[in-house]
């Protein structure tokens, strides 16, 4: 039988200092049968030289503005020929085996629309970034494991085995579960659109599944940048689209009170310079992130009519019943103390 086509999307804003350690690695993977797309988001450090120039094979589609992460990997797709669709950070290195890893996991599971990867520190190959992700009562998410080493974790793992969802620093999309379910939400530009989509394929009847055994190194918040009032921003709004999009009805009705009570956690762990909090306490002024919690509450609030239409759409094409849905996210919960690095995420308590 033939190796299936997998298509790499790589969504690119000003990375010209990430692309080669990232396309390198491409080069060098045993798993031959792949395509890399690049989708430049309107950069303007030189990487679309860098690419026309060093890397030809590429297929290069450029795009006049940032459209964000969602709607540069949308883009990307309409250029994809994969039967399976790779998402890859800009900052991400992959092992010379990765792909061939991932779609062995892919093949072996046909009813996993997703498979997630080991994701651990670019400076520290032990360090865990993400292996699948939690999600918070409120509608955040954050990877599992995180921060913690994996030479301590990886006892309880073995292959294949099932997640809620993983991350799109780096996973594999089935091309059958995205014509069903639908990409990334362009509405939500970049932060928690992974959330969403890898809630829509369970809703749509699919599993998610992570080979421990393909493995990629992250540069965290390369990507993204570090802490901006304008992330916090789109975090704040995002994680309440999540919810109303994806939560069972009985759990959305608690979302207000539970973003009161992480606000509240939040206020505690900055006050003590804990876990991600010291971001926030470290931050010359406070008042650009009140202003971007107030601004991110505010437009998930103007933005509520379209997400509950877009909510009606996914419940009506449901394939698992609200009962499923809450026992996976009971399953897979993450408190607030996880979420903010206070406590090891993934460590049950």
């Amino acid at each position: 039988m033939a190796n299936k086509i997998v298509s790499i999307i790589i969504v690119n804003w000003n990375g010209i200092s990430f692309l080669p350690t990232c396309i390198e690695s491409l080069k060098k993977q045993t798993y031959r049968d792949f395509e890399v797309v690049v989708v430049d988001n309107g950069s303007n450090d030189g990487s679309v030289i860098l690419l026309k120039s060093d890397y030809p094979w590429v297929k290069l589609v450029v795009l006049p503005v940032n459209s964000g992460f969602s709607g540069g990997n949308n883009e990307g797709l309409k250029h994809a020929n994969g039967e399976y669709i790779v998402v890859m950070n800009n900052d991400a290195e992959a092992e010379p085996d990765w792909l061939e890893r991932l779609v062995a996991a892919a093949d072996a599971n046909p009813d996993a629309g997703q498979v997630a990867c080991r994701i651990c520190s670019m400076h520290d190959h032990d360090m865990i970034d993400s292996l699948g992700h939690g999600v918070c009562a409120d509608g955040m998410t954050r990877g599992r494991y995180r921060l913690q080493r994996w030479s301590e974790v990886k006892g309880r793992f073995k292959a294949a085995d099932e997640i809620f969802f993983g991350t799109a620093c780096v996973s594999l999309y089935r091309r059958v579960a995205i014509d069903q379910v639908g990409f990334f939400d362009d509405d939500m530009f970049a932060f928690a659109e992974d959330s969403d989509l890898g809630m829509r394929l369970r809703w749509g009847g699919w599993r998610a599944v992570i080979a421990t055994d393909a493995v990629v190194y992250h540069k965290y918040s390369g990507t993204g940048g570090a802490f901006s009032p304008f992330k916090l921003y789109l975090v704040e709004r995002n994680h309440y689209w999540v919810a109303v999009k994806n939560f069972p009805f009985p759990m959305l009705l608690l979302v207000p009170f539970y973003s009161f009570v992480r606000y509240l956690v939040q206020l505690k762990v900055v006050l003590n310079g804990e876990g991600s909090g010291g971001e926030f306490a470290a931050s010359d002024s406070k008042l650009p992130i009140v202003r971007a919690i107030v601004k991110g509450t505010w437009d998930a609030l103007l933005g509520l009519p379209l997400m509950i239409l877009k909510r009606r759409g996914i419940m009506k094409n449901a394939r698992i019943s609200s009962k499923e849905m809450q026992a996976l996210m009971k399953k897979y919960r993450m408190s607030f103390y996880e979420l903010l690095d206070v406590l090891k995420a993934g460590s049950g308590r």
